[in-house]
């Protein structure tokens, strides 16, 4: 039986050259699998056809909109998740969900192999690889640009010479990666740190200096889960889209960063996630009314170290898995109403409320009707300040106390 190669397939030039040049170097057939995380762009019965025209021998499409928001940006949500604190892992949170079914169509179509268009300096590679070989350890991969020689200007010249119904351009001074969750452009003068980015960089936001009129809208959530706006019921995927573009016509969302890559270098990029940045921006708002101290200090501390096992490929690791099981109970108080004005680049909150809510108006208030006790406020900071009040007293008994300028003074033999 003839070896059959799975192939991520986008259905632009670099992947329907792979067909090919994949077929070409190992004797394999190849099964093209394009996945819609809500990148826009062509349709996938397009996609489906010019696989086929390219060599493929089978082409498995999937509409994965609804599960990609649904299983890995609504996690993503309610972990906070923002990767150096900034970005809401646009292009890390796509890649488990391809992965899935570039798994699901190697069992179907008996293939051994899955094939990437990744290369061999960037964190995708790594989080194809790692997320295929934890659901599918079996499975062998393959990277065409990596490991086969595929250039861009091989690629052109192979798509010209077989006449691949794709069109060729030299010319493309970005590299980009979008989906319902945001969109990654990098690469051509943004790779100059000092170079500012040109209007032609953006697409999912408007310039946020001439705003239009301010938005104001009402998110409601259940435990930690966005399911109406002003009212109207949503969907988890309808929630992002509509967040997307009202927030985006008024220029929220924008990001410029040079973030640490996992393979080691250091990287210029910019992020468009309007509906993203909103969404989790009313998130933490309603969290802090609804999460008592102590667990919602603990959360971001599993919030940071969660968001990097997602950035560095690692969704099916047990730790992750184990992650899961953490934020889930943390969001079974997180639900209600937060209302937030959406204006010149910012997203802010303005409103919330929440039949769970911790903040008690009565406890809060310094005016009539204050129900704290604070007679009982002197004895809590007596005992609160006890072991340093011990600790400084034996600094001053050797000599290592602490000088008016806040300085050590010198200490002891």
């Amino acid at each position: 039986m003839t070896e059959r190669i799975v192939l991520a397939y986008s259905g632009g030039l670099d992947t329907s050259v792979a067909i090919g040049w994949i077929a070409e170097a190992t004797g394999a057939e190849v099964i093209a699998v394009a996945v819609d995380v809500g990148q826009g762009g062509e349709d996938l019965e397009v996609i489906r056809q010019r696989a086929l025209d390219c060599g493929a021998v089978e082409a498995y499409i999937a509409d994965a909109r609804d599960e990609f928001a649904g299983e890995y940006c609504m996690p993503a949500l309610q972990a906070n998740a923002l990767y150096l604190d900034r970005y809401p892992l646009v292009s890390a949170l796509s890649r488990p969900t391809i992965v899935k079914h570039l798994v699901r169509a190697a069992r179907q179509f008996d293939a051994t192999t899955v094939a990437h268009g990744c290369t061999g300096k960037g964190n995708d590679q790594v989080r194809f690889e790692v997320g295929i070989t934890s659901l599918a350890p079996d499975l062998k991969c393959l990277a065409p640009v990596r490991d086969l020689a595929l250039t861009r200007d091989k690629a052109i010249a192979y798509a010209e010479k077989n006449s691949l119904p794709i069109a060729t351009t030299k010319h493309n001074p970005f590299s980009i990666d979008q989906n319902v969750w945001g969109r990654a452009v990098e690469t051509g003068f943004l790779e100059d740190i000092w170079n500012a980015p040109t209007k032609d960089v953006y697409n999912y936001t408007d310039d946020p200096t001439f705003p239009p009129v301010a938005d104001e809208v009402v998110i409601t959530f259940d435990r930690g889960v966005p399911v109406a706006l002003d009212g109207v019921a949503v969907t988890p995927l309808q929630a992002i889209q509509e967040m997307n573009r009202r927030a985006g016509a008024q220029g929220v969302g924008r990001i410029d960063i040079v973030e640490d890559r996992l393979v080691g270098i250091k990287s210029r990029e910019i992020y468009e996630a309007p509906g993203a940045m909103a969404l989790i921006a009313a998130h933490q708002e309603l969290e802090n009314v609804t999460l008592e101290r102590e667990q919602a200090r603990f959360k971001r501390t599993v919030e940071q170290r969660w968001t990097e096992l997602v950035y560095d490929g690692m969704w099916f690791s047990p730790l992750k898995r184990s992650l899961d099981t953490f934020i889930a109970d943390t969001q079974r108080y997180v639900s209600g109403d937060i209302r937030m004005t959406l204006h010149g680049g910012r997203a802010t909150v303005t409103g919330r409320r929440s039949d769970a809510s911790l903040y008690d108006f009565n406890l809060a208030t310094y005016d009539e009707g204050d129900a704290f006790d604070q007679s009982q406020a002197r004895g809590f900071i007596e005992i609160f300040g006890l072991t340093a009040k011990l600790a400084a007293a034996r600094d001053v008994k050797f000599g290592n106390g602490v000088d008016l300028s806040g300085q050590s003074v010198a200490t002891q033999e």
